[in-house]
């Protein structure tokens, strides 16, 4: 078994398949005594502290990290936007205090410019909550949810409608690596990173997996197991927002979409969601959702990267 103590993760791409199946297995053992329990009877992390940098507002992210830390006996110190980085202090002033002070850093940011640099001045690992570029840690969620529903990843078939951002990134990333099919449904003009779509297809070609692009939903999730959505307008991107829901009217998941999945595909989103713009509220709380198991699966899978990152070597909680 790989030791990942010490790893950054700025991308998905940082871990090979063997880590993200190591960080699983992790996952799953925590998970399972979590919902037994709702605690930990040998908490891995005692004595830790991970401090969180938020230049952005978070829900999940934020309370994932934070209670995970507890459940598994550390400690979190939230620092928001206005307590460090920018106007006020140097990133890598940042980074080069807080290696002293505690035992891990997240990150989440808008330029990914800034984890790398925090990665580069810091030697404790450093993890991307979330930048323009990537989502790593809502990726690894994402695989782990898919992976609880269809069982064996390669051959599956995910379509993400809407935009290229960053979760997609993440998403195309981690997808591919395990030989499955990543579709992207998306209105002209909102496509992805051309390198990020470089590199996946670069680990599409060892995997067996594949990407593929359309602009018509109905035929892009047709076959798929998965059908993916995410806000139209991100975060920093509010000046746009109406010129967005007029280019992406056409990519809602609703009933006629998800007929035309078919009745055994499930429906994600990593939330927060604008119920009747992206997605109806009629397919967010029906039986095809798994909406709300995607996001209890961020506090698990967070909570084995630490336990990878920080423990002292025994995996899982058990």
């Amino acid at each position: 078994m790989t030791s990942l103590r010490g790893r950054d993760l700025l991308s998905v791409a940082d871990l090979s398949v063997d880590e993200v199946g190591q960080v699983f297995a992790t996952a799953d053992a925590l998970k399972a005594e979590f919902r037994a329990t709702r605690r930990h009877a040998e908490p891995p992390l005692v004595g830790r502290t991970l401090a969180m940098l938020f230049q952005k507002p978070s829900l999940r992210t934020r309370v994932t990290f934070e209670a995970g830390m507890a459940q598994l006996g550390g400690t979190a110190i939230y620092l928001p936007e206005d307590a460090v980085m920018g106007a006020r202090e140097a990133v890598r002033d940042v980074a080069r205090n807080l290696e002293r002070f505690v035992d891990a850093i997240v990150a989440r940011t808008g330029p990914h410019a800034v984890v790398v640099e925090l990665a580069a001045q810091a030697s404790i690992p450093i993890i991307n909550g979330l930048t323009l570029r990537e989502h790593p840690c809502q990726a690894l969620a994402d695989v782990f949810t898919i992976r609880e529903h269809v069982g064996s990843l390669p051959g599956t078939v995910v379509t993400f409608v809407g935009d290229g951002n960053n979760v997609y990134h993440s998403l195309a990333l981690l997808g591919v690596a395990f030989g499955m099919e990543v579709r992207l449904a998306h209105p002209s003009g909102y496509g992805p990173n051309e390198s990020i779509v470089a590199t996946a297809r670069g680990l599409a070609a060892t995997s067996g997996g594949r990407l593929i692009f359309g602009d018509d939903p109905a035929a892009l999730v047709d076959g798929a197991q998965i059908v993916y959505t995410d806000a139209w307008t991100s975060m920093g991107q509010e000046v746009e927002a109406e010129e967005r829901r007029d280019a992406f009217a056409a990519y809602r998941v609703d009933d006629a979409l998800m007929a035309a999945a078919g009745p055994d595909a499930i429906v994600m989103h990593c939330l927060p969601a604008h119920r009747g713009e992206e997605i109806a509220s009629s397919v967010m709380d029906g039986p095809q959702s798994r909406i709300f198991e995607q996001s209890e699966n961020r506090l698990h899978v967070q909570k084995a990267l630490l336990v990878e990152l920080l423990g002292d070597g025994a995996a899982g909680a058990a």
